[in-house]
C-alpha cells in the first residue's frame, strides 16, 4: 500500500467564471486577395474557365467508367489554394463544397456532389458583377486544373505511395489504410436567442425545433458514413479486394471519428488506382505501420538466486493493462501481480495463448515488471505489490502485429474490454510503435484513436515514443548512418527520421522518451551521454505533430555505446550494464530472470505508468486528466540543463520533453512543496472561462526574504477529435489553454481581463514564464505551450516579489464542431516550492484557502442576496 499522504493536496479556489475575453488581433489582407477583389474579370473567368474544364474532364472520364463496366461515382473532387485567413467552413457555406481536408499553404481538399458545379459557377458570375454575398470568390487564390489529380495525390498518398504511384503494378496486392471523409455540407444549427418578451410556450417551441433540426443533422451524418462505405465497398469488391478481419471473425475494416472512417484493404494495384483517383472522399492513403520493438544483443545467462517474498496488491489497488507481447505470468517476480483471470490473446488463431513467446528474454514480460518495481527489481526481503496487472497480448513471436489487425481498432476493442470490465481498467501501457517517425500531415487513425479513446472514457494510456535502430541502411538511417554522415549525438536527434514513432504524436497520450544513466567507457567503447539524464542515443525526439511538445516526459530507458571510428560500431555490448535498466527477464528460453541487457523507450514508458498507478492508489476517485497533469507537474530537468542557454533549453525540451517525473513529487505535497488541483471533472465549453486564485501568505512574501520560489501551472484537457483538419485547433472540437494573472495585478483587474466585460484594462507586464502561449513571449525561443492538451509552464521568484494573490483562468476556444454543447473536460494543478527549504510554506498556504473560500462565499452569498433585492 502507498502511504497515506501525510500532506493532502489543497483545492484550487474557483474565483468566477463566464464567457472568455480574447484579444482582438488585426491580420493584414493577403496582397493576392487585394489584387483578386481589384481584377474581379480576370479572377472570376479565370476560375470559370478551370472550372469548365475540369466539369468536362469529370464527366469525360465518368462516361469511360461506366463504358467499362466499373462501380459509379458520386461527386466530383477539387483542390483549391485559399487564402489563409478564410475560413474553412465558408467553402461549404457559401459554394457548397464538402471539405474533404484541410492542409499545408492554404491547400484544400473539397469534393462537390453536382458534377456541374452550379453553385459554384453562379458564385464566380456574381462576383465579376459585384453582386453581394460573393467576396469571398477573392480569397479563394487557385484552383487546380491536373487532369492526372497530382497535386491532390501529393496530399493525400503518404510519402512512399507517392513516390511508386507511377510505377505501381495493375496485378501486385497492396495493403493500405485508406480514410474517407464524410462531413457533408451541413452543420449543427446554431441555437436561437431567448427573447425575454416570448412567453415561455414560445421558447420551448423554438428550443425543441433547434434540438430536433440538431438531431437530424447528426443522422444525416450517419446516414452519409454509411453511403460512403457501401460506396466505398462497391469499388473494392469490383477489384475482389479484401477487407481484412479481427480475431473475431467480426469486420474491424472501418475506423469510425466524427467526419471520417479509416478502412484497412488489400487490394490490387488498379483497384487502388481507381479508389485513390476517383472516388473524391479520400483524403488519406498510407501503409499499414511496421511494429518495432528493440530485441538486440546477446543475453548473460547466469542465473540468481532469490529470497524474496511479493504480497499480491489488494483487491481495491488500482490496475495496469499491459498491451503488448503477452507476459510469463507464473515469473516469480510477476506472479502474485497477475489479473490472471483478465488475460486475453487478441491474435488470430492464438486466443488462448498469453505468454510472451519473445526471444530470448520476452517483451512484455519486461514491461510489466517495470510497472510493478519500477526502476529497482527487488532480490530479497517482503515486498507489497502495490497494482495489478493485466495481460493484453498484441504481438506475435517476433514481436509484430499480424498485417489483418488494425491498430487503431485493436486498441478500441482492448480498451472495451478491460475499461467496461469488471474492474473498470484506467491505465493501460502502451509500448509499442511504427518503425518509422510520424507523419506531420494528418493525425494518424491509430494516434487520433488513442485522442478518441480518451475523450470518451476516463483512461490514461502512457505510450512510448519509439527508438533508432543502431543500424539501418536509407532510406530509414540509423544511429550509426546519422554518424558517417557526419551528424554527432545529439544534433541528429533533430532529424526528420528521428521523430517520434506513431501513435507517439497522439495529443492525448502521455508520450515517454528515455535518458541515459550517465557516462561509460571501456573497452573501446563509450556511451553518448556525458551525464545522467541527457537523452538515450536511440530515443525519438519532437516536435511532435503541429510543433507540440513531445515526448512529454522521459525516464530512464538506457544507453547504446559507440567505439571512436569514423564509421564507429553502434551497439549494447554485455560489459556495459551500468548503461542499461534492470528488468525483469522471461525465463521461458533460459534467460536469468533479472537482467541489464536492453535498452528502449519501451522500458521507460511503464515506469512512468507506475507513477500513474500510484495516483490512482492516492487519489482514487480523481480524473486521469488529473492523473496526466501530476505526473507531467512532477517532471524536472537534470541539474546540467539550468546552465544551457534558452536556446539550447528549447531545444532540450524537444528531446526530454518536462523531464524526468518523480513520485514523491506527483503523489505527494511535503512542509515546501504544495500543490493546489481542480477537483472531479471539470468541463468548459468554446467561449467560457473559469478563473482559479491561490493567496499567497504574508510569510511567504516578506520583504526581508528572498527565498527562491518554483511556480508551476499544468493544464490537462480532452476534446473530441477530427483528423480532417491540419492544425490543432481545427484537430479539436473545442481547445483550451491558460493564462496567468501579471505582475502587480488584483484579482477582479485579472477577471476584468479574462471573462469579457465592457471594462478594458492595461495587461501589465508577465511574470515571466518559461514557454508561454506564444512563440515570442517565453524564456525559450520557438516554442508554444498551448498546442498540445498537456500544457506546463513553470517560472522561478524571488519570495519577496511573489504577488499576494496569483489567479489562473482556463479558456475554452472553438474548434472544428459548431455543436453549441460541446464542451472539453479539464484538470488543473498548480504548485508553490521553496527550492532551498528555509521555511515551511505546506500550513500557511493551506490556512489561506480556507479564508479565501470564506471570503469567496460571502462575495458569492451578497450577489445572490442583491439578485434577489433586484
Amino acid at each position: 500500500m502507498p502511504p497515506t499522504p501525510q500532506f493532502e493536496y489543497l483545492p484550487l479556489i474557483l474565483r468566477k467564471q463566464g464567457p472568455a475575453r480574447f484579444a482582438q488581433v488585426q491580420i493584414p489582407e493577403n496582397p493576392l486577395t487585394a489584387a483578386n477583389r481589384q481584377n474581379r474579370a480576370a479572377h472570376g473567368g479565370e476560375l470559370s474557365k478551370r472550372t469548365s474544364n475540369i466539369v468536362a474532364s469529370w464527366n469525360t472520364r465518368q462516361q469511360e467508367r461506366a463504358d467499362a463496366g466499373l462501380p459509379a461515382i458520386n461527386g466530383i473532387p477539387l483542390l483549391l489554394k485559399i487564402d489563409t485567413t478564410l475560413d474553412i467552413d465558408v467553402l461549404r457555406q457559401v459554394f457548397q463544397f464538402e471539405i474533404v481536408s484541410e492542409e499545408l499553404d492554404g491547400f484544400v481538399i473539397v469534393a462537390s456532389d453536382d458534377l456541374s458545379l452550379t453553385q459554384f459557377q453562379q458564385k464566380l458570375t456574381d462576383f465579376v458583377a459585384s453582386v453581394e454575398g460573393s467576396g469571398n470568390v477573392a480569397k479563394i487564390i487557385d484552383l487546380r486544373e491536373d487532369a492526372t489529380q497530382e497535386g491532390r495525390l501529393k496530399h493525400v498518398l503518404s510519402e512512399t505511395l507517392f513516390e511508386e504511384w507511377p510505377r505501381i503494378p495493375d496485378d501486385a496486392p497492396y495493403i493500405c489504410e485508406v480514410s474517407i471523409s464524410c462531413t457533408g455540407t451541413w452543420e449543427v444549427p446554431k441555437k436561437p436567442s431567448k427573447n425575454p418578451r416570448w412567453k415561455s410556450e414560445t421558447w420551448a417551441r423554438k428550443e425543441l425545433d433547434w434540438s430536433q433540426r440538431r438531431n437530424d443533422a447528426y443522422e444525416k451524418w450517419e446516414r452519409l458514413k454509411d453511403q460512403r462505405l457501401e460506396e466505398v465497398q462497391n469499388i473494392i469488391s469490383h477489384y475482389s479486394a479484401e477487407i481484412l478481419l479481427n480475431i473475431d471473425g467480426m469486420t474491424t475494416e472501418t475506423l469510425i471519428l466524427p467526419g471520417e472512417f479509416t478502412l484497412r484493404i488489400k487490394i490490387p494495384g488498379r483497384g487502388l488506382k481507381d479508389l485513390v483517383t476517383n472516388y473524391p472522399y479520400v483524403f488519406e492513403v498510407t501503409e499499414p505501420d511496421n511494429i518495432e520493438l528493440p530485441q538486440q544483443g546477446a543475453r548473460d545467462l547466469l542465473a540468481i538466486q532469490t529470497s524474496l517474498t511479493l504480497v499480491a496488491p489488494h483487491s481495491s489497488m488500482p490496475v495496469v493493462c499491459v498491451i503488448d507481447s503477452g507476459i510469463q505470468e507464473s515469473h516469480l517476480l510477476l506472479e502474485p501481480g497477475i489479473d490472471k483471470p483478465s488475460s486475453l490473446c487478441f491474435l488470430p488463431g492464438a486466443v488462448t495463448d498469453v505468454a510472451d513467446h519473445v526471444k530470448p528474454s520476452g517483451h512484455g514480460t519486461r514491461v510489466a515488471g517495470a510497472v510493478l518495481h519500477g526502476e529497482n527489481v527487488p532480490k530479497s526481503g517482503t515486498v507489497q505489490l502495490e497494482a495489478w496487472v493485466q495481460n493484453a497480448r498484441v504481438l506475435n513471436n517476433d514481436c509484430d502485429m499480424p498485417k489483418e489487425l488494425f491498430p487503431p481498432a485493436l486498441l478500441r476493442e482492448v480498451i472495451h474490454k478491460y475499461h467496461l470490465g469488471s474492474r473498470k481498467t484506467r491505465i493501460f501501457n502502451h509500448s509499442i510503435n511504427a518503425d518509422a517517425p510520424s507523419r506531420n500531415v494528418h493525425m494518424s487513425a491509430w494516434a487520433a484513436e488513442i485522442d478518441r479513446l480518451s475523450f470518451e472514457n476516463d483512461i490514461l494510456i502512457v505510450q512510448s515514443t519509439g527508438n533508432l535502430k543502431s543500424s539501418r541502411p536509407a532510406p530509414r538511417p540509423g544511429i550509426q548512418e546519422h554518424l558517417v554522415a557526419g551528424k554527432p549525438y545529439p544534433d541528429y536527434l533533430g532529424e526528420t527520421y528521428c521523430r517520434v514513432a506513431n501513435p507517439a504524436q497522439s495529443f492525448q497520450a502521455l508520450s515517454v522518451g528515455s535518458v541515459a544513466y550517465g557516462s561509460f567507457e571501456a573497452s573501446g567503447y563509450r556511451s553518448f551521454a556525458a551525464q545522467a539524464g541527457e537523452p538515450s542515443a536511440f530515443s525519438r525526439s519532437g516536435p511532435g505533430i503541429w510543433g507540440s511538445i513531445k515526448p512529454e516526459v522521459v525516464e530512464y530507458g538506457g544507453d547504446c555505446l559507440r567505439t571512436a571510428e569514423t564509421s564507429p560500431t553502434v551497439t549494447t555490448p554485455t560489459f556495459a550494464k551500468s548503461c542499461y535498466p534492470e528488468l525483469v527477464a522471461s525465463t521461458m528460453h533460459g534467460s536469468p530472470a533479472v537482467d541489464r541487457d536492453e535498452v528502449g523507450t519501451s522500458f521507460a514508458a511503464p515506469k512512468v505508468t507506475r507513477i500513474a498507478a500510484r495516483l490512482q492508489a492516492t487519489l482514487p476517485d480523481e480524473t486521469c486528466l488529473l492523473y496526466r497533469a501530476l505526473i507531467a507537474q512532477s517532471a524536472r530537468w537534470p541539474e546540467w540543463a539550468s546552465r544551457l542557454t534558452p536556446a539550447q533549453q528549447a531545444i532540450l525540451l524537444q528531446r526530454i520533453g518536462y523531464g524526468i517525473p518523480d513520485i514523491a513529487r506527483a503523489t505527494e505535497n511535503d512542509n515546501h512543496r504544495t500543490t493546489f488541483i481542480s477537483h472531479g471533472d471539470q468541463e468548459i465549453a468554446p467561449g467560457a472561462c473559469q478563473v482559479y486564485q491561490v493567496r499567497i501568505p504574508e510569510e511567504l512574501r516578506r520583504p526581508a526574504d528572498e527565498y527562491d520560489i518554483l511556480i508551476e501551472v499544468t493544464l490537462s484537457y480532452a476534446a473530441e477529435p477530427r483528423r480532417t483538419r491540419r492544425n490543432p485547433r481545427g484537430y479539436l472540437a473545442t481547445w483550451v489553454d491558460w493564462v496567468s494573472s501579471r505582475r502587480g495585478e488584483e484579482p477582479e483587474e485579472f477577471v476584468r481581463r479574462s471573462i469579457r466585460v465592457d471594462d478594458t484594462t492595461n495587461e501589465g507586464e508577465s511574470l515571466g514564464w518559461t514557454i508561454e502561449n506564444n512563440p515570442v513571449w517565453g524564456r525559450l525561443p520557438g516554442v508554444r505551450r498551448s498546442v498540445g492538451t498537456l500544457q506546463k509552464d513553470w517560472l522561478v521568484k524571488k519570495s519577496n516579489a511573489l504577488p499576494e494573490e496569483f489567479c489562473i483562468a482556463v479558456r475554452g476556444h472553438k474548434g472544428w464542431s459548431k455543436d453549441p454543447d460541446v464542451t472539453a473536460r479539464f484538470a488543473l494543478a498548480v504548485s508553490f516550492e521553496i527550492l532551498g527549504k528555509e521555511i515551511p510554506i505546506y500550513t500557511p498556504l493551506k490556512t489561506s484557502v480556507l479564508e479565501l473560500r470564506a471570503e469567496i462565499e460571502a462575495m458569492v452569498d451578497t450577489e445572490i442576496e442583491v439578485d434577489v433585492t433586484e
